[in-house]
């Protein structure tokens, strides 16, 4: 049996779905024990709105994580999106006078990177390096150990609101779970999906949630953009609600057992039941009519996807192409609007861990299971952890200990 010290826990609290995995991961690749999912009740657009309902899901997908995989689970690795969520990219540059870089050096720069003014209600999660430039040499991935007299970087930047990061805190602490990092859920997901070649090459997550649509685009091994937008899988809900005239719950069980987002691919003699409101008796429609609700709200989206892309200048990054994932992704369809509407090649992102045969096709669980990799770089390669020791983890500490003494 392996120690608690190599159990590491992904919690992915989401719009639609919480959703945690334990991984062992005593060994080089982690391997899967057991995960648990749960209806989310508490969130809106990715943020939590209801601390009850929000503790109450998380309970339930920890009781059935806990149950499946034999491990009493205590602190974890969770993940925090919405449209608060802002990034950017910055520069810093310091002085080495002709001496050997060192990891203060390092250190040094980052700190310089970062050194922008942020709304006091912002915090910083994450500080990325993108490259190193030693003395107008560019394109260095490690400078440790090289010569030179000036250094600099460039550097991705993911801040979100501090309230947003606190109610998520205090949410899993209410559950009696320590929280060891947020972690920004779509870099996360990349972290479960992609291959270091897609990395390399340049490719697009694109995560489409209940509340949010979320992009992060790769290229030469390093964050180059991202970004939310707050449309989701839950506007198609409420479209299908609103076009078929049936209950909000009703709509989300006929999108996932019936929904196509392409209407050519329905032959017209294909009918489905739809539940009346009002104790109506339910009635029979064209599943064509339903497709036709759903395709241009997934056209929209993804064209919205597209324009952030464009205008963030990344187009001709995506060499490698897109990837997919989040429960949005396994409507049937929705793979073959986004070929159209980039015309770059699609897939949908499978998940590769040991003894998680029976996960590989859940999209829906990318960013649980990313956690778990963020979580496995931690302890392994420090630099992998950006963000500011002394500012965002004292916050994060600060809020475990006021939340844990106040419940």
């Amino acid at each position: 049996m392996s120690s608690k010290s190599n159990i590491i826990v992904g919690l992915d609290i989401g719009t639609t779905n919480v959703s945690i995995v334990v991984a062992d991961c005593s060994e080089d690749k982690p391997r899967l024990l057991g995960y648990g999912q749960s209806p989310s009740l508490g969130l809106r657009k990715g943020v939590v709105i209801n601390i009850e309902s929000t503790v109450e899901s998380i309970t339930k997908a920890v009781a059935e994580a806990e149950s499946s995989s034999g491990i009493e689970i205590s602190s974890v690795y969770t993940s925090i999106g919405g449209g608060h969520i802002k990034s950017f990219n910055s520069h810093g540059i310091v002085a080495i006078k002709g001496r050997e870089v060192s990891e203060h050096d390092i250190d040094r720069v980052i700190d310089a990177a970062k050194a922008v003014a942020i709304p006091p209600d912002r915090e910083i999660l994450h500080v990325l390096p993108q490259e190193f430039i030693i003395d107008s040499q560019d394109g260095i991935k490690e400078p440790l150990g090289m010569s030179g007299v000036r250094l600099e970087t460039k550097v991705h930047v993911i801040s979100g609101a501090v309230t947003s990061a606190q109610n998520v805190v205090k949410c899993a602490n209410r559950c009696g779970l320590n929280v060891k990092d947020i972690v920004f859920a779509p870099l996360a997901a990349a972290e479960a999906v992609f291959t270091p070649e897609e990395k390399e090459l340049g490719a697009c997550l694109i995560d489409i949630g209940g509340g949010t649509t979320d992009l992060i685009i790769f290229y030469r091994g390093a964050v180059r953009h991202s970004s939310v937008l707050t449309v989701g899988g839950s506007h198609i809900t409420g479209d299908i609600a609103s076009g078929l005239r049936t209950p909000v719950l009703a709509a989300e069980g006929i999108k996932i057992q019936h929904g196509i987002a392409l209407a050519s691919g329905i032959r017209a003699d294909e009918v489905i039941e739809v539940p009346s409101t009002g104790g109506r008796p339910a009635r029979a429609l064209s599943r064509q009519i339903l497709s036709e609700i759903i395709q241009p709200r997934m056209e929209e989206i993804v064209s919205l996807v597209q324009r952030e892309i464009y205008s963030a200048g990344c187009d001709e990054m995506i060499t490698a192409g897109i990837i997919l994932c989040g429960g949005g992704s396994l409507l049937r369809g929705t793979t073959e609007i986004v070929q159209q509407v980039f015309n770059l090649p699609v897939r949908i992102g499978t998940l590769n861990m040991a003894g998680g045969e029976k996960i590989r096709a859940r999209a829906d669980l990318a960013t649980a299971l990313g956690l778990i990799s963020y979580g496995t770089k931690v302890r392994t390669y420090a630099r992998f952890h950006t963000q500011n020791e002394s500012m965002f983890h004292g916050f994060l500490r600060r809020v475990n200990e006021w939340f844990g003494d106040h419940d």
